[in-house]
């Protein structure tokens, strides 16, 4: 299923990344080891080659244990060179006050703890998993310098950055000569379209590849309803769907009749839409079965068309007016 329409460009560069990001955060605790070789095994066949994961991830085992699993699964199975890889770097994976964060101490050595358990030499993509505001930019790229030097780092993202933060990035960057950043994580969903207004135009005027992660905003987006009547619902009965289920409610069920309507699963409608926004490269997908890697795939295959597109902003309409700051709140 290799098809050329599933990879794209992570924004200026040459790297090829399918459009489709196999998210390993289920993975311990919730996806057994055995299970998650298997959807590893399935996506890569499927020709998702992007794995994304985080240092630490797995902490329903214990921090670092993502990285471990997805580790072993790489020298099992000896692809490597298939994969690109993506971890990230800044959450606290210790007590101490410098076991955490973005110094240029931390990320190196976080990074030496990430290569160790996921027994690879290199990491593709590193990420700044969230911002370290008190940390200078110049410290940060001083330390990325290291690693690529190193070659131990190929790429540099972030995630979960505000749209000044990206400029702030890549303008020291370039005073360095340093290509900045390659990638942008961020959390962009029917729900959440407060990314439109500058972390995605940003992204966009500097030619930085956007990631999009919690996609079906923990499930809410997912057929919520209908799971919690029949039972079944697993996602959106916790964490962030819960309170936005009750504030949303009404939205979610005219959502959920439209989707009838289509004759199409919610989840599917609700990645298909992220998938076909202007400046999305890559959708991050946290499955638990193969079968959830079919839906997203079909996501991907089937896109919306102009008309169901218009129906879903009227039900989740834009922002203000719409489009990039200032002008989506401007008379």
């Amino acid at each position: 299923m290799n098809q050329p329409e599933l990879y794209v460009r992570l924004g200026r560069t040459g790297l090829a990344v399918s459009r489709l990001a196999l998210g390993t955060v289920n993975f311990g605790g919730r996806v057994e080891e055995s299970d998650a070789c298997r959807l590893m095994d399935y996506a890569l066949d499927c020709g998702i080659n992007l794995v994304d994961t985080a240092d630490s991830y797995g902490w329903r085992v214990h921090q670092g244990y993502t990285e471990e699993v997805i580790g072993r699964w790489l020298r099992k199975g000896g692809m490597r060179d298939n994969v690109v890889l993506a971890t990230k770097v800044g959450w606290p994976m210790g007590d101490g006050p410098n076991n955490l964060g973005l110094s240029a101490r931390h990320i190196i050595s976080a990074c030496e703890d990430s290569l160790r358990r996921l027994d690879t030499e290199w990491i593709d993509l590193y990420q700044l998993h969230k911002m370290d505001r008190a940390v200078p930019w110049d410290e940060i790229w001083r330390a990325m310098d290291i690693l690529a030097a190193q070659g131990k780092v190929r790429y540099i993202g972030s995630s979960n950055a505000a749209g000044w933060d990206l400029a702030a990035a890549q303008e020291r960057a370039m005073r360095r000569g340093a290509p900045g950043l390659a990638s942008e994580q961020c959390l962009y969903n029917l729900l959440v379209r407060q990314p439109e207004l500058e972390v995605i135009p940003a992204a966009r005027a500097y030619d930085i590849g956007v990631f999009v992660w919690s996609p079906l905003h923990g499930g809410l987006l997912g057929g919520a309803l209908r799971k919690i009547a029949e039972g079944t619902a697993v996602k959106s009965a916790q964490g962030r769907a819960v309170p936005a289920l009750e504030a949303h409610r009404s939205v979610i069920a005219e959502y959920e009749r439209f989707c009838a309507e289509l004759g199409r699963e919610p989840a599917e409608v609700g990645m298909a839409w992220v998938l076909q926004r202007p400046g999305v490269t890559s959708l991050v997908i946290g499955p638990r079965t193969p079968e959830h890697v079919d839906g997203a795939l079909r996501a991907l295959h089937q896109p919306l068309s102009d008309g169901e597109l218009e129906r879903l902003d009227a039900l989740f309409p834009p922002v203000g007016h719409g489009g990039p700051a200032p002008d989506a709140w401007l008379d």
